[in-house]
């Protein structure tokens, strides 16, 4: 069971370098970080754009991407290291590649006469045609697109002339070719650079797609122009309003015949233009930094569908008849912008989707790394703050609760390899660079305030500023030294090494001692109170140069260094000697961390791609990490949240981890209120090799402190301070039980509207029929504004008419017509529809608070009818919440989930998303908080997490967890039953759990048989010597009752799962093959019938098959046809996932008799269904890929490895397996333990 759970990833900007990184096609788009591909997917429940998947096989620069035109599940991508790879985006992997492409591909474009081909070119040619899929897949090479005189910028083919193609040059000029023609090469120079050497390099080139000969181009200084490829003649150039605009990309806009749009390159504007005029249509400014790449989606996304019920058009208009309104125009009436989605890629990494006709953002990641992120750190004082430090010249500050920057440093710094963020609340941050010497960056004002510069050009390779004497900053650098200096520059210590020194850092124990890693593969130790600048130790044993050095916090004297050779050793100070070596890493050491609160846990990162984390008592690996695509660099955690870590890692990507799971037994003993000696300890019982793990940090020992001063019963807050320290979730459920949801919405005043209608002294009839021709007119605002002289009645009808329209429309100006009005419902629709939940929640929350009424249009008593509208916005705002929960639940987030739920005191849907998302630790101290309305799904809850103990160290925990459970008789006996140890063993389990010995058992299972109690009889059989003898009876009572018609699952489910806790070592005997075969058949069977009461769609058609294999493979004698199980699984197909054709009466009417089946006896049993889906189901995982063994596809988010250690099953398939058929689906007879 993996032990690190990925909670969270900051994903790259995209790369300024190269000019085809960024395509789209349908309703997904993709952009190229330096080293990985990001595809985002339409979400179309929540009409939200999702990262999809990371491709990361590229291993240097990628160089241009590009979408196949007839296959959107297909892309290319080429990179420096003279590779090309074919994508399948579906099935997340590469279907083709091409390793040595001659040279590195600059431009890549699917060749419009083959699908199969992929052509490339690098700088002077020639042309390649890569058919991959041929029955020879080989490279040829184009007739006559090579020796060009210039080198190749990028090239496009003609999308509907075949074989026609274009190719833009540095030097300016255009090379053409097509078949049966004479190639045209380096014609269509701009003017200016006629007859002269300047170069001015082609920055984007598209074809008309209306016509076969005109084309788009842009060169970087001269601006764009329409030119004809025919008859070598320049159309139109384009005008731009200063001389300062560069364009360094261009799009057709398909929905708009004509019409094209330009990035500039300066500043972020979007110019709309069309070929007919010279001068741009429109502009916008949608950031401050120029634009790098632009991509227009050609098919317009399908929205969520709005219901507009336009009135036909009727013959007769009377003067109160409704008129029927032109579309809004916008602001710039003369065009209205064409509907659109263009991707926006930005020089400073930015990324977004914009939506041209709507103006706004559908997606902005506004910054990102796109380079190597080195470094990463949180800030002393706020664990929420995380820093990067990057190869591209940035230092960013991340808020890692919603995933985005908040503050950027002024950047151009070469790159930068370190940082140290000043202790306390100082709010500066020293950073090192290649080439820059060090700074100090004052992140509040946003500039660079100090630097120096003692170690000249010399890269400097690690910063570290002193926590224990915040004057001192030490830096070490190529040049050998380490130099300590005050923070106003004064130098204190220059410490020379024979070779480059690459890490430093500060002992946590003593202000005055700091250690160094060197290239000559030395770890030295310096003490800064003597004026020696000789080292007091040096530590020898690395085989290659040594990297970062860090000093354990919580044990004197004990330090870590990380090398080349690909291994991390462990010196002590104390007897100048290396006490562990850690091997397992199979390439160079970077990331190093200790625990601040386990003294021996150690978590290291490596050039492996992989992150391990170590027991150092005895030199185990506990856990490898994946996850990453490329190096692993940086790894952090903040000392209040010592459980949460955060690594970077050379595929631009900052990812944040749960260390949690690696000390579970720890959060269970604060659970089960053992005593304090099992949760906290000092740091030589904590050493001891094998003993479980214990608490030794700062946070642990305040808490402990918080809870002696309260008198009285501290339970509550015990459970929840040590939840928050376990986990940076917990603390989102603290906050909102306490504050529930605030804000509220100012309604805005009706008396404007009144003041123009006093003015008007015409008929009331005649003012109708002057609204509703200024309608006509589309002046809504006139028609308005006189209205109420009708009547208040029909100026509210006349606002929703107005309202109605905005909102088909997708027009944002809809709210305030609908807040004016106080048609909450309408506007909660609204927002709901495009997935805005959030605004959705406030709009409810205020009318819930009463800022929002609808205005009066009579002057009766409205106290009830305000009562009414209450409750009628309270349960608005309960689907609301739900809606917004179900929006967490499926991004990955249960633990938010639980908070909206909580928000509005649905406890019990709070438990069930904690449950789902197998959060049981924190579920089951929340369930101990709310007390008795969570009293439920808390047994249930620790029921899950005594299975999840029910091994050898833990089996008292287990029993522990179980004994907190009221009606436990039945459980402890499943415990007890299950336990593999010598007679003296299970009877001394037994007695703690007060139940009668083995001898007894036997008598009383015989008597309970002779008396008909069948339950009884299977429960003692199962407790005594020989549990064998429960399979016997309790096969044949389930035999019994599915041979009859009347069954259902609550009738013959509780003895079967009774009987699924006989001990492994029994079950696995020869002589029990068949009832091991029987037993096996049915947990399955019924298993299925559980997944379909608990709606777990995936694993239904899993575990019909499961039982069927079964049938077919063993003798046995069940009442149970292949034949009808899949009748029923074909049923249930038809009748519950949505098919084209609806299903026969024949599978309705075996629907229904499985209906009845498995309608529980107990409604409560509802309250868990819907699939289980854990934190960072939704986070693509670089990991080694893993097929799924139920579906055969590739395994989105973590995985579970079956007892063959090669079979594999999302983890959230195991989970719901586990939870209705505790066998593993292999049939080998083992218990499957995901939780």
């Amino acid at each position: 069971m993996a032990k690190v759970k990925q909670v969270g990833l900051l994903a790259a900007g995209c790369q300024p370098w190269n000019k085809d990184v960024c395509a789209a096609s349908g309703d997904r788009f993709a952009y190229c970080a330096t080293l990985a591909i990001y595809v985002y997917q339409l979400d179309q429940q929540y009409n939200e754009f999702k990262l999809r998947s990371i491709m990361s096989e590229h291993k240097k620069t990628i160089t241009a991407i590009s979408w196949c035109p007839d296959n959107p599940d297909l892309f290319a991508s080429a990179s420096a290291d003279n590779l090309l790879i074919v994508w399948n985006v579906a099935e997340k992997k590469a279907a083709a590649r091409l390793d040595n492409t001659k040279g590195v591909p600059v431009s890549v474009s699917w060749c419009w006469n083959s699908a199969d081909g992929v052509a490339f070119v690098s700088q002077r040619g020639p042309l390649y045609i890569w058919d991959y899929r041929g029955s020879d897949p080989g490279v040829t090479v184009h007739k006559e697109a090579h020796s060009f005189l210039s080198d190749i910028c990028l090239f496009r083919w003609h999308p509907a002339k075949k074989g026609k193609l274009v190719f833009g040059h540095t030097d300016g000029s255009l090379s053409v070719f097509q078949p049966g023609s004479k190639s045209q090469k380096h014609v269509l120079r701009p003017e200016s650079l006629e007859g002269t050497d300047e170069e001015d390099p082609v920055s984007a080139l598209e074809w008309d797609p209306l016509s076969a000969d005109y084309l788009l181009v842009s060169n970087l200084h001269n601006g764009v122009r329409l030119v004809d490829s025919e008859g070598l003649a320049c159309i139109t150039s384009f005008c731009f309003p200063s001389a300062a605009a560069s364009v360094q990309c261009l799009a057709w806009v398909p929905s708009a015949p004509g019409m094209f749009i330009t990035g500039d390159s300066q500043v972020g504007v979007l110019r709309v233009w069309n070929v007919s005029r010279s001068t741009p249509l429109d502009s916008f400014k949608l950031k401050k930094t120029g634009f790098h790449a632009l991509h227009v989606l050609s098919s317009p996304l399908a929205k969520k569908a709005q219901s507009s019920c336009s009135p036909s058009n009727r013959q007769h208009t009377s003067s109160t008849s409704e008129a029927v309104p032109p579309p809004t125009l916008s602001q710039n009436r003369a065009f209205s912008l064409p509907p659109g989605h263009a991707v926006c890629c930005f020089m400073d990494g930015g990324v977004g989707l914009y939506d041209m006709g709507a103006k706004k953002w559908d997606f902005l990641r506004d910054l990102g790394h796109v380079e190597t992120i080195f470094d990463c750190k949180f800030k002393p004082d706020d664990p929420n703050l995380l820093a990067t430090a990057s190869f591209d010249g940035t230092i960013k500050i991340w808020d890692t609760n919603t995933l985005t920057a908040v503050y950027t440093s002024p950047g151009n710094e070469g790159v930068v390899y370190s940082l140290s963020w000043a202790p306390g609340d100082l709010n500066c941050i020293a950073g090192a660079t290649s080439r820059n010497g060090a700074f100090i960056w004052d992140v509040r004002k946003g500039k660079i305030i100090t630097r120096f510069n003692e170690h000249g050009k010399n890269g400097i390779f690690c910063i570290s500023w002193s926590h224990k004497d915040s004057k001192r900053i030490a830096t070490c650098s190529g040049d050998g030294f380490c130099i300590i200096r005050t923070i106003d520059g004064k130098i204190l210590h220059k410490y020379k090494h024979p070779a480059a020194v690459f890490g430093c850092d500060w002992s946590q124990n003593n202000k005055d001692m700091i250690a160094t890693g060197c290239e000559d593969k030395n770890v030295r130790v310096y003490y800064l109170a003597t004026s020696s600048d000789q080292p007091l130790k040096v530590f020898t044993g690395h085989l290659a140069k040594v990297f970062h050095v860090r000093w354990s916090p919580l044990r004197e004297g004990i330090l870590c260094s990380g090398s080349d050779d690909g291994t991390v050793r462990i010196w002590d100070y104390t007897q100048d000697a290396c006490i562990n070596v850690l091997s397992g890493h199979t390439a160079p050491v970077r990331g190093l961390m200790w625990n601040t609160e386990v003294p021996y846990l150690l978590i290291s990162g490596s050039w492996d791609y992989t992150i391990r984390v170590w027991d150092t008592r005895d030199g185990t690996c506990l856990d490898t990490v994946y996850d990453h695509g490329a190096d692993v660099y940086g790894l952090t955690c903040h000392q209040s949240r010592p459980f949460t870590m955060a690594s970077c890692s050379r595929d631009s990507t900052v990812r944040l981890w749960s260390l949690t799971p690696l000390i579970s037994p720890l959060v269970l003993n604060v659970l089960t209120e053992q005593p304090w000696e099992k949760i906290i300890g000092n740091t030589d019982t904590a050493m001891v090799p094998g003993s479980p793990p214990l608490l030794c940090g700062k946070v642990s020992r305040d808490i402990k402190q918080e809870l002696d001063k309260l008198s009285g019963d501290g339970g509550s807050k015990k459970l929840r301070w040590f939840s928050e320290c376990f986990s940076s979730e917990a603390q989102e459920l603290t906050i909102v039980k306490m504050s529930k949801f605030g804000g509220g919405i100012g309604a805005p005043s009706k008396e404007e509207r009144l003041k123009e209608a006093a003015e008007i002294h015409l008929r009331l009839g005649q003012i109708q029929r002057y609204c509703e021709l200024m309608v006509e007119l589309g002046q809504w605002e006139k028609a308005l504004s006189v209205a109420p002289g009708v009547s208040m009645k029909y100026w509210k009808k006349l606002m929703q008419r107005r309202a109605d329209q905005l909102m088909a429309e997708d027009n944002d100006d809809a709210i305030p017509y609908c807040i004016a009005t106080g048609d909450i419902k309408k506007l909660v629709t609204f927002f709901t529809s495009r997935g805005q939940l959030l605004e959705a929640l406030l709009i409810v929350q205020g009318a819930c608070e009463g800022n929002i009424r609808s205005p009066q249009s009579s002057s009766i008593n409205h106290t009830t009818n305000d009562v009414d509208n209450r409750q009628q916005y309270q349960s608005l705002l309960h689907n609301v919440c739900k809606e917004l929960a179900e929006w967490y639940f499926q991004d990955g987030c249960s633990v938010l989930a639980a908070c909206c739920h909580l928000a509005v005191d649905n406890i019990q849907l709070a438990m069930a998303a904690l449950i789902r998302g197998n959060e049981l630790e924190l579920a089951a101290c929340a369930g101990l908080v709310l007390g008795e309305a969570a009293n439920q799904s808390t047994a249930y809850c620790l029921e899950l997490l005594a299975r999840k103990y029910m091994s050898a160290p833990t089996w008292e925990l287990s029993a522990d967890l179980l004994q907190m459970i009221p009606d436990n008789h039945v459980l402890l006996a499943k415990l007890c039953a299950f336990y593999p140890g010598s007679v003296a063993e299970i009877n001394q389990l037994h007695h703690r759990c007060g139940l009668p010995s083995l001898e007894e058992c036997k008598t009383l299972g015989e008597e309970a048989a002779s008396d008909g109690d069948l339950f009884s009889a299977v429960k003692f059989h199962l407790l005594s010597s020989e549990p064998e003898d429960a399979l016997r009876v309790g096969i044949d009572f389930v035999k019994e009752q599915l041979a009859a018609s009347d069954w259902t699952v609550d009738s013959v489910h509780p003895i079967l799962d009774l009987m699924t806790y006989i001990r492994t070592d029994r079950l696995v005997l020869t002589k029990l093959t068949q009832a091991r075969s029987e037993l096996l058949i049915l947990c399955g069977y019924i298993g299925g019938l559980l997944a379909i009461r608990r709606s777990y769609c995936s694993i239904v058609p899993a575990l019909y098959e499961f039982t069927s294999q079964l049938l077919k493979r063993r003798e046995v004698s069940v009442p149970l046809k292949i034949e009808q199980l899949s009748v029923e699984l074909e049923a249930w197909r038809a009748c519950t996932q949505h098919s084209s054709s609806p299903p026969s009466e024949s599978q309705r009417d075996e629907f229904s008799c499985l209906e009845r089946r498995i309608q529980p006896t107990e409604p409560a049993a509802l309250v868990l269904s819907g699939a289980d889906y854990v934190t960072g189901s939704n986070l693509p995982s670089h990991s080694d890929l893993h097929l799924s063994c139920f579906t055969g596809h590739r395994i989105q988010g973590p995985m579970f490895l079956l007892e063959d250690n090669q079979s594999a099953i999302s983890l959230n398939d195991a989970l719901m397996w586990a939870k209705v058929n505790p066998f593993s689906p292999l049939g080998t007879g083992l218990r499957i333990n995901p939780f």
